[in-house]
């Protein structure tokens, strides 16, 4: 962080945070919902509890791994402060987090700055809500993780499997990991570090794994991509109505179980997917563990049956990741992602009251923002195929030693 190229994306930081700051602390007033009433509330119910030794296990709401705990207990860290103020404050931290990582990998032999200037303009495009969620903290393990990863796989594994235990999805960060000792050494590190963590938590805290069950009659999330379906359904006399159902606004009412099915199915296949690009990869760069964990999660979060706004930030936080790396070719789906990420600060919170009466602002907002999302998704998803996986007449189709198991490691290296 110390090179003169890093002055104008810190001074950038520096207006945009302050901003962020002034819309969580109420100061200037984001139309719309109150974005901060889930910290002021909600997480400081679920830390009246926490701090007590248990889990919320009469509350259905809470749908998160064990380490979620710490995210919510962690105002505690600042105790002179009140909970929403500290927890407004570390997440604060936890993106300076970020951009430091960024910078300083930006400014290394072979990498550049865009994946810094990425985060720098991506996080206050989401607004107040990118401050008023964990999701910042979890998107700076997984960021963590992948800059560590090629030099540090046992790191970059450990880094994982605590992200998976604090919100899942940052498991994904190994899906690209290059064959051989360096996946096998990230790959035990996630399990041993996931393992142990749970094994801790369920010995001292009651209910630990009680979220595995919070999620079973969950309906079709308002801003989910099989949403668009009820939104347009309403117009033509459906007979479904909005709720708050387990902490999200959701359709309830005929076909909904049947669209939720349909996009765990999607899901399915989008596993599917990975799993034969995974075995058809054979051509492992420096970027290419970015690259495929962009690509996943963008998989997984636009088949979800709930797309919240935070989820966002995870998408930001990775297309930075990739962008730090000048062979990576995920510039266009990092654009989208931004613009995505631009709309959804329209849609939640200044005109969510137009979503959830599916009005045309509402439904416009929707399908603009779903589109940019699925867009991103299959271009991030071919231009992986076409990065990675050997045509039937590619000369490289037969690659080089360097490029298989244990031998890529030492050019991953001094690539990075």
């Amino acid at each position: 962080m110390t090179g003169t190229g890093s002055a104008k994306p810190i001074a950038v930081w520096v207006l945009t945070r302050s901003l962020l700051l002034l819309c969580v602390f109420k100061v200037i007033k984001v139309p719309g919902p109150d974005v901060t009433s889930d910290v002021s509330v909600i997480y400081q119910g679920w830390y009246e509890v926490l701090r007590t030794g248990t889990f919320p296990l009469d509350d259905i709401t809470w749908q998160y791994p064990p380490a979620a705990a710490l995210a919510i207990l962690s105002p505690a860290v600042l105790p002179f402060l009140g909970y929403a103020t500290a927890f407004f404050v570390l997440a604060c931290l936890a993106d300076a987090l970020v951009t430091g990582l960024l910078l300083y990998a930006g400014q290394r032999p072979g990498k550049r700055l865009a994946g810094a200037w990425v985060w720098v303009a991506g996080v206050p495009l989401l607004g107040p809500t990118a401050y008023a969620r964990y999701d910042v903290m979890v998107t700076a393990v997984a960021v963590a993780a992948l800059l560590a990863g090629a030099r540090h796989p046992r790191v970059m594994g450990a880094l994982a499997g605590f992200g998976a235990l604090l919100k899942v999805w940052p498991v994904l960060v190994l899906v690209g990991t290059v064959r051989g000792r360096g996946t096998r050494a990230a790959w035990t590190a996630a399990a041993v570090a996931g393992a142990g963590l749970v094994v801790l938590f369920c010995a001292t805290m009651p209910g630990a794994l009680a979220f595995l069950t919070f999620q079973r009659d969950r309906g079709t999330e308002v801003e989910s991509l099989g949403a668009l379906v009820f939104h347009v359904a309403r117009h033509f006399g459906w007979e479904g109505e909005v709720l708050l159902n387990y902490g999200s606004v959701e359709f309830l009412g005929p076909y909904v179980p049947m669209v939720s099915t349909a996009a765990m199915g999607l899901t399915a296949v989008a596993f599917g997917w990975l799993l034969l690009w995974r075995l058809r990869a054979e051509r492992f760069r420096a970027s290419t563990p970015c690259d495929a964990a962009f690509a996943a999660v963008l998989l997984f979060t636009t088949t979800s049956r709930v797309i919240s706004p935070q989820y966002l930030l995870w998408l930001v936080g990775l297309a930075a990741a990739c962008l730090v790396f000048r062979g990576s070719r995920m510039d266009r789906p990092a654009r989208l992602v931004l613009a995505a990420t631009a709309v959804t600060l329209l849609e939640f919170p200044v005109w969510f009251s137009h979503v959830v009466t599916s009005d045309p602002l509402g439904l416009l907002l929707l399908v603009v923002r779903n589109g940019l999302l699925v867009a991103a998704t299959l271009m991030a998803c071919r231009q992986l195929w076409q990065d990675t996986v050997p045509g039937p007449r590619d000369p490289d189709a037969n690659p080089l030693p360097a490029q298989r198991g244990e031998a890529a490691e030492k050019p991953k290296q001094l690539a990075s």
